[in-house]
């Protein structure tokens, strides 16, 4: 039976970016040099949650934080619009908005660089800041990063059950089940109850409610908010100097698997592992093999 560590204390705090107020949490080792050296040790982490509804950066990561931090200051903020952050989000280059954000973050903490591990929404973020800055990012893992062919081909089962939480009779307990144990999973059972309990407590928040920070784009700019979220459109991809590692669930129902070949063949960095029997939460359904994948990754170890 698979068992796994708890996260340990987490120092938290709520801090003010850009006139926003972004929840963070920290554990884990402070001794290193957060300039990183050549390799990239002694950089800090920064753990990008998804964006699935009620969904916040200490639950979706709690599989992985104790060993993460072992060897790394570990930064875990809510993103804008989930969890105890500001709500309300940028539909016009949500992406860039996030990537912005971010990097606030990291002025506010004084940190120069850091290693980014984003799951889907996340690692969406992530890769949008690593285009925009590259300076500011050590090492990369990206799993089942959003924005990634995604306007060559209709919406996913999942990412249309995920889009349409909030619309029609509104969100629900049994339509975020069925979200997260029909397509966010590969197996059902690994959920517990008490983590769907959470995430609907959560997803139920008025103002996130009044503002759903993953929403489909509208309006007359759609196709333009659209082609920005799309990164294999952007030639700065191909020229991307951060060593990356992506991580895909080989029967993913968010994102289709063939995201990380369309990655893998345009990075000129970028190592690619598919993992069996797992869906889009890879550091939740795997999490021995992603803590043991991305701790050597992120210390050089490929």
């Amino acid at each position: 039976m698979t068992t796994h560590t708890a996260p340990p204390p987490l120092q938290e705090s709520l801090l003010d970016v850009a006139g926003k107020k972004i929840f963070v949490a920290e554990t884990g080792d402070e001794t290193g040099d957060e300039t990183g050296d050549e390799t990239g040790d002694g950089l800090p982490v920064l753990l990008l949650h998804g964006g699935g509804p009620g969904a916040s950066g200490v639950s979706n990561y709690s599989r992985n934080i104790a060993e993460l931090a072992k060897a790394h200051r570990v930064i875990v903020p809510d993103l804008p619009g989930y969890g105890r952050s500001t709500k309300g989000m940028d539909g016009t280059d949500p992406f860039g908005y996030l990537a912005d954000v971010i990097r606030g973050l990291l002025d506010e903490l004084g940190l120069e660089k850091a290693h980014l591990v984003g799951n889907s929404y996340g690692g969406a973020c992530a890769l949008r800041l690593a285009l925009d800055t590259p300076d500011r990012v050590g090492r990369m893992v990206l799993m089942g990063p959003g924005g990634i062919g995604t306007t060559r081909a209709l919406p996913t089962p999942g990412l249309n059950s995920l889009l349409n939480y909030y619309s029609g009779d509104g969100p629900s307990r049994l339509k975020l089940e069925k979200f997260i144990r029909n397509h966010l999973v590969f197996n059902a059972a690994d959920v517990p109850d008490a983590v769907i309990d959470a995430r609907y407590e959560a997803s139920i928040d008025p103002e996130v409610i009044a503002a759903p920070p993953l929403r489909r784009p509208s309006g007359p700019n759609a196709l333009r908010t659209l082609w920005k979220m799309d990164f294999t459109r952007d030639d700065r991809l191909s020229r991307l100097p951060v060593p990356t590692l992506v991580l895909w669930g080989a029967a993913d129902k968010v994102n289709r698997p063939s995201g990380g070949r369309m990655l893998a063949d345009r990075m000129p960095d970028c190592d690619l592992y598919e993992v069996a029997n797992t869906g889009h939460w890879v550091q939740f359904e795997r999490a021995e093999l992603f803590n043991r994948l991305c701790a050597d990754f992120l210390a050089g170890r490929r």
